[in-house]
């Protein structure tokens, strides 16, 4: 961009002495024109922004003349006037001149030669239309770059890191429901922007004040610029219907004609990526997958998650996380269970990354004041089962991956749909741990590997009539009543247990040890028990 500061640097005019006599910390002003002219009504023909040269010769004699017509070239929205000081008009710049486009703010300039107007015009209109030709490769050049990601198939998140790097600024992507879908290029200032999104999306969006100062001075002037954090954004358009738009945190920098552009042509790019990835639907829920799968395989710690998850428009800073891991519904009717815990937490207004694991779908979720309840709550109301890990911070998310799917592995064992807590486990959890080697189905085959033979080859099996004398606590009463059988069928049956165990199913040793590998032999079984 041509400024008039940059056009006085020129050539033609370092042949003279120049003299700024007013309003110098205006001449960042840009320059898109210049004209020459001699004639009162010069400003008439001025459009804004244009250097006028001019020897001073229809500025008038008197004071009041020469005040009105500083005043119309003010008006005129001139970036600056070059008055020749040679003698044919004016020795000396006059007072008047200097006071009135002091007042009004117009950069006036004084040479104290004549200089060639010709050659001036000549040497700013060339500079003007070397800056142009630059504008324009930088514009085809982003289009291009925009272009070539499209053509290698990259998503949205790829175009808003192009986006960040271009502008040297943090870029945020929003839909129509002023969520956030992306975030690049973080910095502090735009990480307080994030964590306040609603005030700066919905209400004072141009001119947002940090969140930090906002409470440090609730009485503060609004509009004062060292307390605002301002963003450019263009939007997002999707077959004629507004998806969103596009923020450039820009700060108190202003951006550049180029910054402007590569955020029209980035939002461009984003609609066209969306536009397919509306189609499938597969993207996001992609780049999630991989970054719960990393979180699982232990390639990055909890805080790394915590911040890449930021990128994906999933902010879970400053705040309790848990881990839920839940599987397909008992009924098989709710369909895929990411999609199934999806509509949940978004409903209940959580955020949540979330990843397709196989089986099973983990959420990493941010707790509000809520807690964990409402979620593990509407999951069960709605046919899921599953396990919720402690609540943690960022650091302790390796230990809470665990702890939810211990707790998934055993509510995959119940025979009811069940969300269960880590903390409920008790002993349980023991086995869960045992069943990753294995020492657990040693402990099967010898406890009840008679049992399980005899069970395999006749029509009635007795396995159970033990699980349910088990659960009964050994109260025979009870058992019978669970099984629907008479109490003398009852007691044949587990007289052949203990035949068959070898064990008195009377003593509290034998029952915890039998009670122990039932339990065992389901979590060995998890998860062919609850499938696609």
């Amino acid at each position: 961009m041509l400024t008039a500061r940059r056009a006085l640097e020129l050539e033609v005019f370092a042949r003279t002495e120049v003299t700024v006599y007013a309003a110098e910390d205006k001449l960042d002003l840009p320059v898109r024109w210049v004209h020459a002219g001699e004639i009162p009504d010069i400003h008439r023909f001025l459009s804004g922004q244009e250097m006028l040269l001019t020897a001073g010769l229809g500025m008038g004699a008197t004071a009041e003349l020469q005040r009105a017509f500083i005043r119309r070239i003010a008006q005129a929205r001139a970036s600056v006037l070059v008055v020749e000081l040679a003698g044919r008009m004016f020795d000396t710049m006059p007072t008047a001149v200097i006071e009135e486009a002091e007042a009004v703010g117009l950069p006036l300039v004084g040479l104290r030669d004549e200089i060639p107007f010709v050659e001036a015009s000549a040497q700013i209109h060339e500079t003007l239309a070397g800056t142009r030709l630059a504008e324009l490769i930088a514009e085809e050049s982003t289009g291009q770059a925009f272009m070539n990601l499209l053509l290698a198939d990259e998503d949205y998140l790829g175009l808003i890191d192009e986006a960040a790097r271009r502008t040297g600024f943090a870029v945020v992507l929003e839909d129509f429901s002023h969520q956030i879908r992306a975030y690049a290029g973080p910095t502090t200032e735009s990480d307080e922007v994030i964590a306040d999104w609603g005030a700066h999306s919905r209400s004072i969006h141009e001119r947002h004040r940090r969140p930090h100062e906002r409470r440090a001075t609730p009485t503060a002037r609004a509009g004062s610029f060292s307390e605002v954090v301002a963003c450019a954004r263009r939007p997002v358009v999707l077959r004629g219907e507004p998806w969103g738009w596009l923020h450039l945190l820009h700060g108190t920098t202003a951006p550049t004609p180029g910054n402007l552009n590569t955020l029209e042509r980035a939002a461009a790019a984003v609609a066209i990526s969306l536009l397919g990835e509306r189609e499938s639907g597969a993207r996001a829920a992609k780049r999630q997958g991989a970054l719960v799968n990393r979180l699982m395989l232990g390639d990055i710690s909890g805080e790394d998650f915590v911040q890449r998850a930021l990128t994906l428009g999933q902010d879970l800073r400053d705040r309790p996380l848990v881990v839920v891991v839940t599987g397909l519904s008992a009924d098989g009717e709710n369909g895929f269970t990411d999609q199934h815990l999806a509509r949940v937490l978004r409903d209940l207004g959580l955020t949540f990354v979330i990843g397709d694991i196989g089986e099973f779908a983990l959420a990493v979720v941010g707790l509000g004041g809520e807690g964990r309840e409402p979620a593990r709550s509407a999951l069960v109301g709605g046919g899921a089962w599953g396990g919720v890990s402690r609540a943690v911070a960022p650091a302790g998310l390796p230990s809470a991956v665990r702890q939810g799917w211990s707790a998934a592995r055993v509510a995959a064992a119940l025979p009811s749909p069940e969300f269960l807590r880590f903390d409920d486990l008790g002993a349980l959890r023991l086995l869960v741990a045992l069943a990753e080697g294995p020492e657990l189905a040693r402990y099967v085959e010898d406890e009840l590997g008679a049992l399980l033979e005899h069970d395999a080859h006749v029509a009635n099996p007795l396995l159970p009539t033990l699980r349910a004398y088990l659960d009964s606590s050994g109260n025979k009463a009870r058992t019978a009543e669970l099984l629907f059988v008479q109490r003398r069928t009852l007691y044949y049956r587990l007289d052949r247990l203990e035949a068959i165990l070898g064990l008195d199913l009377s003593t509290s040793e034998a029952q915890q040890r039998l009670h122990l590998a039932v339990r065992g032999r389901d979590l060995l079984r998890w998860p062919s028990s609850r499938r696609r």
